[in-house]
């Protein structure tokens, strides 16, 4: 299907347009509109940014399969935190290797590689295609932003293939400001649920020259069609081991903080980021033992233990929005409070500010907390516009 919306942007250039997505109620990735980006690569070096969310169609073939198969000269791929198949554990070492299917040689950005610039100096031409999920600290956007990196450094073009944030449909939470709490969960100045596709916080980090020395890189967004932030998506592959299903991915931004914390939240089972619990019975009535599952065996809080906690599994997903309540719950529980914030330094990059767990052990409610932020969250919200390339939910 032909992307006649494909937006080609240099480095003086600002993305300020919107999509018309009326026109079917077919959702249509830009990865499977072959005709918008294919003619872009002719002649070309190519290099990827992907892993298994890549996908083409609905067999969902893989996209390096997809560019061999039409001959596109690929020359390796780069691949984010868990892998570029997807089966590496949140934190682990990506090795450089090859895909085992097609002998591609990998690389990774995660964790650095010194090896960067000369790969990207190789090629002509980058493709980006990673499925985000809408939260400041999932790695993917950190991945975005080393890659632009690199492409505006050798001036490299980056293709960036669109797709729907399966949260784009709120905006919410503290706006990260200090950069001494940037990191790679908290790696830009943007709200937690950050309400952006990938190809619309690439115009954001170029617009608002986030680069190293203010460079820009040359970004071409291919965007979906017929999506808006108005319409849910069920993600067709699962982004990572811990994100399973549309409620895990749902329910990710308000109970990923836990991860500064003690309190599992379902890692070692097979609802991960569906329940939460911890080894007392003062945390609620719902039991379960984390063991270990394929992509959850080394972090895994509570390994072993019975944990008491809530059971989130007969929620709508849909209507799940960003909420501080299960945080302020199982903190108000806790007998011992001064064991809550176990992890407090990384609480604080994944919140991308020490003021929120101060909130919580002043006891403040979380109307009092987000009305604290509301000014910062206007003002992030007036930037987000002017990069907004679909309907907005407001």
């Amino acid at each position: 299907m032909a992307c006649t919306g494909a937006m080609r942007h240099n480095e003086k250039q600002v993305v300020n347009s919107v999509v018309d997505s009326s026109a079917s109620p077919v959702i249509v990735p830009a990865a499977d509109q072959l005709t918008a980006y294919l003619p872009l690569l002719e002649g070309k070096k190519v290099g990827l940014m992907g892993n298994q969310t890549s996908v083409v169609g609905v067999d969902n073939e893989h996209l390096v399969d997809v560019l061999l198969r039409e001959k596109v000269d690929l020359k390796f791929g780069f691949a984010p935190e868990h892998g570029f198949r997807g089966d590496i554990e949140r934190g682990e070492k990506v090795s450089n290797d090859k895909d085992a299917k097609t002998g591609l040689p990998l690389y990774t950005l995660y964790g650095g590689n010194e090896k960067q610039d000369s790969i990207v100096q190789s090629i002509d031409v980058m493709i980006f295609d990673l499925q985000d999920v809408g939260a400041r600290f999932y790695t993917y956007i950190t991945s975005l932003h080393r890659v632009m990196e690199l492409c505006a450094k050798h001036n490299k073009e980056l293709i960036v293939l669109d797709r729907p944030n399966p949260c784009g449909d709120q905006v919410d939470g503290p706006v990260r400001k200090d950069d001494k709490f940037k990191s790679t969960v908290s790696y830009h100045k943007i709200a937690m649920v950050h309400g952006l596709t990938i190809g619309e916080l690439a115009n954001m980090i170029n617009g608002e020259k986030w680069l190293e020395e203010g460079r820009q890189c040359k970004v071409t967004v291919v965007p979906v069609q017929n999506w808006d932030h108005t319409k849910m998506y069920d993600l067709p592959v699962i982004p990572s081991p811990s994100l399973p299903n549309h409620l895990s991915v749902r329910l990710y931004a308000s109970l990923c903080l836990f991860e500064g914390t003690e309190i599992s939240v379902g890692r070692g089972t097979e609802w991960p980021f569906q329940v939460v619990g911890y080894d007392n019975p003062v945390y609620g009535d719902f039991e379960y033992t984390p063991g270990e599952k394929a992509g959850m065996k080394k972090h895994v809080e509570g390994k072993g233990q019975t944990m008491y906690g809530i059971d989130l599994r007969s929620l709508n997903a849909d209507e799940q929005t960003f909420t501080l309540k299960y945080v302020l719950d199982f903190y108000k529980k806790m007998p011992d409070k001064s064991k809550f914030f176990t992890r407090a330094e990384f609480f604080d990059k994944l919140a991308g500010t020490d003021e929120l767990r101060k909130q919580i052990i002043a006891g403040k409610t979380e109307d009092e907390i987000k009305a604290s932020w509301q000014q910062e969250l206007t003002e992030y919200k007036e930037m987000r516009k002017k990069y907004l390339l679909y309907k907005d939910f407001e």
